[in-house]
């Protein structure tokens, strides 16, 4: 593998985990801690999940969706009574 490619994919890998924790920081400032981790995590969870799917070919089973669902539905909920 490229020499350059490996840089470009840390830097990358960097920059997405500091935008990552800046948003979770900023959040925290309105939300509770509790809530803002819950949807930080929830986020990125489906995020993967759902990347997963598109990029990767992963199963797009129905019980894959739906969980992924209840996730974003749990988030959701837990913002809404914060």
């Amino acid at each position: 593998m490229n020499n350059s490619r490996n840089w470009q994919s840390l830097l990358l890998l960097i920059f997405g985990f500091g935008a990552s924790f800046l948003f979770l920081a900023y959040a925290m400032k309105t939300l509770p801690m509790g809530t803002a981790y819950a949807i930080w995590t929830g986020i990125g969870s489906c995020g993967g999940a759902l990347l997963g799917i598109i990029i990767y070919g992963e199963s797009k089973d129905w019980r894959r969706i739906a969980c992924i669902a209840l996730i974003l539905s749990a988030t959701i909920g837990l913002k809404l009574v914060s």
